[in-house]
């Protein structure tokens, strides 16, 4: 469930608001152990991940490191590469 969860620290553009969002909504899944939940819950899933996301940017915006931004299209690229031969049918 939380594999779609990626790094969003150092990038090159910065991580755009729907990108720290996602990562909130697979994180308050993660933790609540539910994709969906249910009417009576979900304002509280909500509001959770709302406050995730609030305290994600904030974390953004304060970490400091002194390497190069990461390109995100050779991140990408590496990361279909690795799948591409995890994946591969021999």
């Amino acid at each position: 469930m939380c594999r779609n969860i990626r790094t969003l620290h150092n990038f090159e553009p910065p991580a755009t608001a729907e990108e720290v969002h996602a990562a909130a909504v697979q994180f308050v899944r993660k933790i609540s152990g539910t994709t969906r939940p249910s009417k009576a819950n979900a304002e509280a899933f909500e509001q959770a991940v709302r406050e995730v996301a609030v305290t994600v940017t904030q974390l953004l915006e304060r970490l400091v490191t002194t390497a190069p931004p990461k390109n995100r299209e050779m991140v990408a690229a590496r990361a279909r590469a690795r799948a591409a031969k995890r994946f591969a049918k021999t």
